[in-house]
């Protein structure tokens, strides 16, 4: 489904990502892991197309989306959850969830705003409420509801969980088993090791800008010494 292949990216002369490789399979769950700083985050805006890329190519389905506007890519069937949530605070929990919604792949089973306040009955209580009124793990359920209602083939999260109380980060990831199991493919940024290999069926860990292993949550969970050499503060 994507396959970003030996991708170059800077900010200015200064270069963050150095032959960048990974992929996803359509209906799979893959994470992206690598301590802070080592360009995960610079990945996945150049997969948006947020940042230009200076080499190599990223292909969504079988067509190149390398160099794309990024609204064009989000509407071949991406749908980003950025770090940071970036809701839009002044419009209501219902403005934030309709504001970019679409179906244009035809999904047949699409998401609609009722199916959202389904999966996130939190939200539903909150509906008219402000996006800035809303607690940090409410903000996080709308920024996967709005990324949702663009009915995504693909959706990418990053920092999943990232500052979120115990109870809220365990409601997030039930949310993301769940869609998974309903054939959502996933692309996940996120710093509990324990948690990405029960959900996902495969990692890429990356370190300086270049991938530096990857394969099954079950062998990252044999390895303890790689997650100790490129995951442990």
């Amino acid at each position: 489904m994507l396959r970003v292949a030996a991708i170059d990216t800077s900010y200015g002369a200064s270069q963050v990502l150095f032959g960048m490789s990974l992929d996803v399979e359509a209906g799979e769950a893959v994470t992206l892991m690598g301590r802070n700083g080592m360009g995960k985050t610079t990945t996945i805006r150049s997969i948006m197309g947020l940042v230009p890329t200076t080499a190599g190519s990223i292909y969504f389905g079988d067509k190149p989306v390398t160099g794309r506007a990024p609204h064009l890519i989000a509407r071949a069937g991406i749908g980003l959850v950025p770090e940071g949530r970036q809701i839009f605070p002044n419009l209501t929990v219902r403005e934030n969830l309709i504001a970019t919604a679409h179906n244009d792949a035809h999904v047949p089973q699409p998401w609609t705003l009722d199916r959202v306040l389904r999966q996130f009955p939190s939200l539903a209580a909150r509906i008219d409420g402000m996006g800035n009124e809303l607690s940090g793990g409410e903000q996080q359920m709308l920024a996967i509801g709005r990324a949702l209602m663009t009915n995504p083939k693909l959706l990418i999260l990053d920092e999943a969980t990232e500052g979120l109380a115990p109870q809220i980060r365990a409601e997030i990831w039930r949310c993301l088993t769940d869609l998974k199991q309903q054939g959502q493919s996933i692309l996940v940024i996120d710093k509990n090791v324990a948690a990405l290999t029960r959900f996902a069926d495969r990692h890429f860990i990356i370190e300086k800008g270049r991938v530096v292993w990857t394969g099954s949550s079950g062998a990252l969970v044999a390895q303890p010494e790689i997650q100790h050499r490129y995951l442990g503060v």
